[in-house]
């Protein structure tokens, strides 16, 4: 009868160590294998090199947004700027250029 209380002490003293140690083991397998665990850096790694080489391409982009505002800035327009919109965009032409369709 001695054993068998013994037995159950020790199974019951083991209960709390054993949680915590599932649980340490549940949080390091999370921190090695969940969505921003160590073994996502790679795909973490290969986005940012992605998204840096969109933002490389948006910010000349932008560059050259900023200078086309520049040159039709109100206070002093680029007159070349400002012909070749009305040509492209309003259908202005002198009367005596040729228009050459390209498609």
């Amino acid at each position: 009868m001695a054993r068998k209380g013994k037995t159950g002490s020790l199974i019951k003293a083991a209960i709390g160590p054993g949680f915590a140690l599932l649980t340490l083991l549940a949080i390091a397998g999370y921190a090695v294998l969940g969505p921003t665990g160590v073994l996502a850096w790679g795909e973490y790694r290969a986005a940012l090199d992605e998204r840096s080489t969109q933002l490389a391409k948006l910010e000349e982009q932008r560059a050259a947004l900023k200078n086309r505002v520049d040159l039709l800035d109100p206070a002093g327009a680029d007159p070349d700027l400002v012909g070749e919109l009305l040509r492209k965009e309003g259908n202005f032409v002198h009367p005596d250029e040729i228009i050459v369709p390209l498609k």
